[in-house]
């Protein structure tokens, strides 16, 4: 960022900019190495009790719609040991260092998500006004906890209910389900990150918004197709009752009114900016 400080964004040439952006990933890669390395000497931990944990019929989530469905007389999203009829297996000599090297590579990105976004932040900074520069700290800090909420949310329905489904869906009682253990970590890793990064459209809407790239109202024009791209991931990941679908879908709905929300106020602000500016110039003739 030496040469960035130094020059002016109106001098620098686009293989400045190219050299700016090449350091940024160099340093990012270097914070999600080193948070692969604290995941790494925790990686017991880890792998017992929280990456497997979705395979245990006393999870939290399925002992909570056990409870929910005790409540409310539905018994279909109630998940026993019985639906855990299935083995995780490694078919391949590499195959569990493969998974440790990529569960520590996706855990550093988890954990190093803060420092990319404050690279982000500096990479972007410079384009925006002064009291926006003046935001760094705010944005970190709610794109974090948006991105982390999006974590914990694929790891406590996404992942649970895709378990689930794949558990108890059989095409016939003559196969056996034995899952290769890439197919489940692969599942893991593209639900937290997929999800947590969903999380983020709110902060995505308010930056493209502030270019001028997207509105509100075109948002809104184009709900009807958000909320039936919802529901079919939804159906995609839970078992096939009501229930589920609504306890997945009304999160990510809620995420894409409220991109909405901060749309609009965006674009009532660059509005109101220039009218006030078209006044100013009507002053100044």
């Amino acid at each position: 960022m030496a040469k960035r400080e130094k020059k002016n964004m109106d001098e620098m040439t686009f293989m400045d900019h190219l050299e700016v952006l090449r350091w940024i990933l160099v340093r990012c890669t270097v914070g999600v190495l080193i948070g692969a390395t604290v995941v790494f000497f925790v990686s017991d931990f880890i792998f017992d009790h929280i990456v497997f944990a979705p395979l245990n019929a006393n999870f939290f989530t399925y002992t909570y719609f056990c409870e929910l469905a005790h409540d409310w007389n539905l018994s279909d999203i109630c998940i026993t040991a019985d639906d855990f009829n299935f083995i995780i297996q490694n078919t391949e000599m590499e195959g569990q260092v493969n998974i440790l090297v990529w569960m520590c590579v996706a855990g550093g990105f988890i954990l190093a998500f803060p420092y990319i976004l404050w690279e982000i932040w500096r990479f972007i900074s410079p384009a925006l006004y002064e009291k926006e520069r003046k935001g760094a700290l705010t944005f970190i800090f709610i794109s974090s906890i948006l991105f982390f909420l999006g974590v914990l949310f694929g790891y406590y329905l996404i992942i649970p209910m895709s378990v689930n489904f794949v558990a108890t869906f059989k095409v016939s009682a003559v196969v056996q389900n034995q899952f290769n253990i890439d197919s489940y970590m692969g599942m893991v890793k593209t639900s937290l990150i997929a999800s947590g990064l969903f999380f983020e459209l709110p902060i995505i809407i308010y930056f493209l918004a502030k270019l001028g790239l997207v509105t509100a109202s075109f948002l809104r024009k184009y709900r009807r197709w958000a909320i039936v791209g919802v529901l079919v991931v939804a159906a995609i990941v839970t078992p096939p009752d009501v229930v589920s679908q609504v306890i997945v879908s009304i999160p990510m709905l809620l995420i894409y009114e409220a991109s909405i929300w901060i749309a609009a106020i965006v674009g009532n602000k660059k509005t109101k900016a220039e009218l006030a500016a078209e006044n100013q110039a009507k002053v100044n003739e």
